[in-house]
This record gives C-alpha cells, structure tokens and sequence, in this order.
C-alpha cells in the first residue's frame, strides 16, 4: 500500500472515528432532551392556577427558559462526545503517524552514517512496496554506487602508487650511483632517467585522460568525418611497427557512413587496441581490422592470433593497470592504461567496448561508435 494512500486512510479514519461516535450519542442526548423537556411540561401548573398566581413558575423558569437549558445541555453532550472522540482518533492517528515516521528515521540515521564515511551502510528498506520502499532502494543505490566509486579511488590510487615506485626507483637508483661515482654520467645511464621520467609522465597523462572521461569532462572536437580514412589512418600509423614484430597488419573494407567525433581521441582508443594486439602477437603472427555495421553504430574489431585471454580475465582487460601476465612489467614501455583509455574514450562519444577470446585462439577486441547520420547505408556481410 503506498504512503499517500496509508496517510489518507488515517485522516479517513480520523474523521470516520469522531463521525461515529457523534452519530451514536447524539440520538440518545437528543433523546434524553426531549425527555427532560416532556417531564418539565407535564409537571407543569394548570393554565388556570397559573393564572390565579397560586402555584405559577418562578420568574424567568418558564418553559422556554427550561427548553433553552436542555438544548444547552444537549449540545455540550454531543461536543464533549465529539471531542473526545477526536482525542481518541488524534492518539490513534499519532500511533500510526510514528509507525510511518519510524523508517524514515531510520533511514536518516543511515543517511548520517552514509555521510561519515560508512559506506557499506544500507537502508534494509527495499522490500518495502510503498513510497518509503522506492526511496530507501534509492538510498541503497546511491550508497552502492558511491561504495563503488571510493573502492576504484582507493584502486586507483594503489595502482598509480605501484605503477609510479618502480620507475622512480629506477631514477633514484641510477641518479644516486651516478651521484656516488658508481656510474659516470654516460648517455646510457642519462637515457635510462630520461625514459622512467617519460613513462611518469605518460601515466600521470593517461590517468588524467580516464578521470576526465570517466567524469565526463573529457574535451571532445567532434568533426563529421567518413569512417574510412579514420580507419586507414590508425592502420598506417602501426604499419612499420607491425614490420619491426615480425607481425602482419592488414585491414579489410570500411563501410561508408560518417562518423562525429573526436579524430585524434578515437584514433588514440584503435591505437591502444593495435598496440595491444601487436604486442601480443609473435613473430610471424597476423592482426586483421575489420569493420561492420552493428545494430545501428559502426563496430572497428582489431583481432590477432595471439595466445588470446583466460575467460577469468575477460572481464577486467579494460581495467586500469590490469595485465592477464602477471609476470609482465613495464619494459616494453607501456603504462597498461591502453585499454582502460580506449573504453572511457568509447563511453565518451556514446559507444562502447569490447572482447572475445578463448586461450589459444587469439583475441578479438572492439570499440562500437554511433553514426553521425540516421540513414545508413546497407551493411556489409555480416562474416566480416
């Protein structure tokens, strides 16, 4: 039952409570009047001796005095009635109304939890089919959400910490031997400082790339743009790196349909996906990059023939700083924030991600944009 309707009942049944008992009094009160009114006539004096002045009412006790007192005493009944009817209902509507107040009560304590910092606090309303039911699933969401957000800040902030000691350790140690005489100050050992302080920097940029995608601040410069070049564009980008792994990049056909977005944003998520699959791809391996029309949006899918991703990672390949490899560092370079970017960057222009794979069969990874124009042309095979 909701809340409105509960309230509504018990003003009802104020009202109802008070109606009653002044419908079941009155008829006796009035009754009783009528009574006392008929006695007071019949021991009334003759008209006669009234008359005579032997035996006739005291002044001011006629029967229209005696009749006014009784009307007087009959309504003071019925109100005194009606009042205290109404006293009862008010202290039976006040049993109800704390019985209402109750879990919003307790829902403010929740919320006051909430704010000092007990995040994992919950409401316990949501089986509830009123008003109060929808507002205390609401409070459980909102407080879900913000658990949520503190884990990934408190995540994130472990990650960065992790990602951040090696380099600079990298730098203290090979500044400090070079300090101590240990090293002398050859371009090597300056080129080493130079490449940590740059991966530094790269993670410091991504990181800033993802908060302000994922807070929806990121400075998007859309442009219409056809979805061909901008594919052909990130291929030839990654060409002579494909060369240098031994790997083969090719491309197959791009529909035509145009696209509004951020060139250099998008380019950077299909960059991303291509590093990825180059570097995971041996020697003598393929990428392919295909592109087809799905479900209204323009999918860009980069596979390889890779040893592919565990099923129990699947799921977390677009996390910041996550790597299947565990054993992997960071000596290719890499900040492992490539795919955590690709997604914010798809999620910022209205797309999406994703991956397919199985151990052993490769990898199959995919940013999904909308189109820029309502009519689309007829999509291409669909075995693309």
């Amino acid at each position: 039952m909701s809340l409105r309707l509960r309230l509504a009942l018990a003003f009802a049944g104020v009202a109802l409570v008070t109606g009653v008992a002044v419908a079941l009094v009155a008829p006796f009160a009035i009754g009783q009047g009528f009574a006392r009114l008929e006695a007071g006539l019949s021991a009334e004096p003759s008209a006669a001796m009234g008359r005579s002045g032997v035996g006739g009412p005291p002044a001011g006790r006629g029967p229209a005095a005696r009749a006014a007192q009784i009307q007087q005493d009959t309504v003071l009944t019925v109100v005194a009635v009606a009042l205290g009817a109404a006293v009862v209902a008010s202290l039976v509507g006040a049993w109800a109304a704390r019985r209402i107040v109750r879990p919003l009560r307790s829902l403010e304590d929740d919320a006051a939890a909430v704010a000092a910092g007990d995040l994992a606090r919950r409401s316990g309303l949501g089986e509830r089919a009123d008003e109060i039911g929808s507002l205390g699933r609401s409070f459980d969401e909102m407080a879900a959400g913000l658990q949520r957000a503190d884990e990934s800040r408190r995540r994130l902030l472990q990650d960065a910490a992790h990602e951040l000691r090696t380099p600079l350790a990298v730098i203290d140690a090979t500044a400090s031997a070079i300090s101590d005489g240990v090293y002398e100050p050859e371009p090597r050992h300056l080129a080493t400082i130079r490449d940590q302080s740059r991966l530094m920097a790269r993670v410091v940029d991504d990181l800033r790339t993802i908060g302000l995608a994922e807070g929806g601040r990121l400075s998007l410069r859309r442009e219409r743009i056809g979805a061909p070049p901008l594919v052909a564009a990130s291929v030839a980008a990654f060409q002579a790196r494909a060369a240098g792994a031994g790997v083969e990049l090719a491309a197959g056909p791009v529909p035509e349909v145009i696209l509004d977005v951020d060139r250099d944003r998008v380019g950077q998520a299909l960059g991303a996906m291509l590093d990825n699959a180059i570097r995971h791809t041996p020697r003598g391996g393929h990428v392919m990059v295909g592109s087809g029309i799905e479900a209204g949006r323009l999918q860009i899918a980069v596979t390889d023939t890779g040893p592919g991703v565990a099923p129990e990672d699947l799921e977390r390949v677009f996390d910041r700083f996550y790597q299947a490899d565990a054993s992997r560092d960071r000596s290719t370079g890499t900040t492992g924030l490539g795919l955590a970017i690709a997604r914010a960057i798809a999620v910022a222009h209205g797309g999406s991600v994703g991956v397919a794979s199985g151990p052993g069969g490769g990898a199959r990874f995919w940013i999904e944009l909308p189109l820029a124009d309502v009519s689309i042309p007829s999509p291409a095979s669909s075995d693309w």
